[in-house]
């Protein structure tokens, strides 16, 4: 399955990044804590160089919290302050200041000591479209200051959000990279809403995620009555799922359209539980 989606308005988003990260302080990059590999823009390691950098495990309310927990272990090694939140209901977003401070706390210190006692902080927002990110950010800000969205593509231009007196938050457009490594980055992003479900063969996406369940969790399939056997492809697993669920059209052919919509939403959605797809022991040797 070929995913490639690289909207000319990315290019541009970009160069203005690029531009922008000189003027704060530390970049935070929102994950989706069920795939932190997938989710990341691997770009961004590049663009921000050795600015103090901040991991959110965004939607870990629909992760595996054992996995999270290594997750968080595992970028904290790494030299990364990590904070793991929901930001639709917002959990963890409380402790967002407080993380910031407590990873910039020599540079706050080196700033009073010159007498810049009223600088504010200022944190660069990034992340791939439709993790969560401008959720995120009105929840931080108490206020709905950005723009947020369920689709891909929501936040078009950069914004500056007050949080409090010290610190203030630059959110900035998802942006994705113009080649996926691999098929299972591309997959999982689609999985989980980041690439637009218009550009996508939707039932071949939902094939194929019925493979990754019935192969990792395969009792997150009883919701559609299935015990799936390891010789189904995802296609049939598809067709038994529509069949159970009574989705049939004209001269009795199931409709599989109609159960891909239903499979993706509901996955997206949690309502097939919880879920980690990458394990930090996925992570490229180089990291």
């Amino acid at each position: 399955m070929n995913i490639q989606w690289y909207p000319g308005h990315m290019t541009k988003t970009r160069r203005q990044m690029e531009e922008d990260v000189k003027f704060v302080d530390m970049v935070a990059e929102v994950v989706d804590a069920r795939i932190p590999i997938s989710s990341r823009n691997p770009d961004i390691d590049a663009m921000v160089g050795d600015r103090p950098r901040m991991m959110i495990f965004n939607r870990a309310d629909q992760a595996d919290p054992e996995q999270t927990a290594r997750w968080l272990a595992r970028f904290r090694a790494m030299g990364f302050a990590v904070l793991e939140t929901d930001a639709k209901t917002g959990r963890g977003v409380g402790q967002f200041s407080a993380v910031v401070k407590g990873a910039l706390k020599d540079k706050i210190a080196a700033w009073r000591a010159k007498g810049q006692v009223g600088r504010r902080v200022r944190v660069m927002v990034v992340g791939v479209p439709n993790v969560g990110k401008s959720t995120l950010i009105n929840k931080i800000a108490k206020k709905k200051s950005a723009k947020a969205g369920d689709r891909p593509g929501v936040t078009r231009g950069k914004q500056w959000v007050s949080v409090d007196s010290g610190l203030e938050l630059l959110d900035t457009p998802g942006i994705l990279w113009p080649k996926f490594e691999d098929e299972t980055t591309g997959l999982h992003l689609a999985f989980t809403g980041a690439v637009k479900d218009e550009v996508m063969d939707s039932e071949a996406l939902a094939a194929a995620l019925m493979e990754l369940l019935r192969d990792r969790y395969p009792q997150a399939l009883s919701r559609y009555k299935l015990e799936p056997a390891p010789e189904l492809a995802g296609w049939e697993l598809l067709e038994q799922a529509a069949r159970k669920r009574g989705m049939l059209i004209s001269g009795g052919e199931v409709d599989t359209e109609r159960m891909s919509r239903v499979l993706l939403d509901e996955f997206r959605g949690g309502k097939l539980g919880n879920f980690t797809l990458e394990r930090p022991e996925d992570l490229p040797e180089k990291e």
